[in-house]
């Protein structure tokens, strides 16, 4: 089953024995994490009932390295796949299964247990992919394209405050705030009358430009409380634009956990690429130009040129197949792909399911 977004890049003109060891050795470095040798790749081969010897093995290795294939990581004689052979054998060789059903009814059962609120069901997706996947789970929010059609700041207890917002399209939003000292009921008042008449119609990225660009003249008019309480709504739902969307980041210690990923300085490289709110936004987003998973594997993208990370991610859809946003995996190169493919996929599904109904 394929699941891929990208086709299949053509294999180079190997021959079947050729293809054989290499597609031995990226699934041994991808179940282990260790470079393979011509000896021990020559024992598990007699042992299948392919008699090859270590010499003749070393030689298809040979080619395979100056093909860009495979690499010899540090100073070990075995050898390992570049990111280049891994994009081979991925788009060529990869065999990609479905989920089983008793972890397609773990996955659903976790989210809509759990999913109470928007928030809730992208946060709970992000750990569910990085529990079962080992990885970090990543998730953006959904862009906000449609009218807003009312704001009401509600006063929960002393110290917070429920923003609500319902959307034209009938979607609600709530953010919890904490709010100004000396709030009355009086400023909460002005403040959702001013968000009212900014926002009403508008998108979240108009108006909270409006608004913004309006607030220290109407401060005057505003109760200096409602003013203040205004600001945080504004800054509670972001504005909307794309480089302040809610990004959830779960699983930061699966990136530490994983033994492949020997090199900590790769590992403090891959926790400052996580931190590139905006560009990994932006990745993100690049899912959405494709149906299905996309994957991206070291300096396949800028983001993760220098750690050589790869990122297995998919975009989750409303039932009229609306491009919602995007899930994904992040981590070392070594991933399970088979495994992490249809986890990515199918939490997609769910998710894109639970939002829109």
């Amino acid at each position: 089953m394929s699941l891929l977004s990208t086709p299949a890049l053509p294999l180079p003109e190997l021959d079947g024995r050729a293809r054989d060891i290499f597609r031995r050795i990226v699934e041994s470095y991808l179940e282990t994490g260790d470079p393979v040798g011509s000896a021990t790749l020559s024992q598990a081969m007699t042992l299948s009932g392919f008699k090859l010897s270590s010499a003749s093995i070393r030689n298809t290795m040979h080619d395979l390295a100056q093909l860009g294939l495979l690499g010899a990581p540090h100073s070990s004689a075995g050898r390992a796949p570049t990111h280049a052979g891994l994009r081979l054998f991925i788009d060529g060789l990869l065999e990609v299964g479905d989920l089983g059903e008793a972890e397609q009814r773990a996955i659903e059962a976790r989210l809509y247990a759990k999913s109470r609120s928007l928030d809730e069901a992208l946060t709970e997706a992000s750990s569910i992919l990085s529990g079962l996947a080992s990885g970090a789970g990543v998730v953006t929010a959904p862009a906000r394209d449609g009218g807003v059609k009312h704001v009401e700041f509600v006063a929960l207890s002393p110290d917070q405050t429920l923003a609500v917002m319902v959307f034209e399209d009938g979607s609600v939003e709530n953010r919890l705030m904490p709010h100004p000292p000396g709030l009355t009921p009086s400023a909460l008042t002005e403040a959702s009358n001013f968000m009212n008449l900014r926002l009403r119609g508008r998108t979240l990225g108009e108006a909270g430009l409006e608004a913004r660009g309006e607030l220290d003249v109407a401060r005057r008019e505003l109760d200096q409380t409602a003013a203040r309480l205004v600001e945080q709504g504004l800054a509670a739902w972001g504005g909307g634009g794309e480089a302040e969307r809610a990004l959830i980041v779960r699983g930061h210690a699966n990136l530490l956990a994983d033994s492949a990923v020997a090199d900590l300085d790769r590992v403090r490289m891959l926790f400052d690429d996580l931190e590139q709110k905006e560009q990994l936004i932006g990745l993100l987003d690049n899912v959405a130009d494709a149906q299905g998973v996309r994957i991206f594997i070291g300096a396949e993208s800028r983001l993760f040129s220098l750690s050589g990370s790869a990122v297995i991610a998919a975009p989750y859809m409303s039932g009229k197949q609306k491009v919602l946003g995007a899930i994904g995996v992040i981590g070392p190169a070594r991933l399970n792909y088979a495994r992490v493919i249809p986890l990515v996929d199918y939490t997609a599904k769910v998710l894109g399911r639970l939002i829109d109904g």
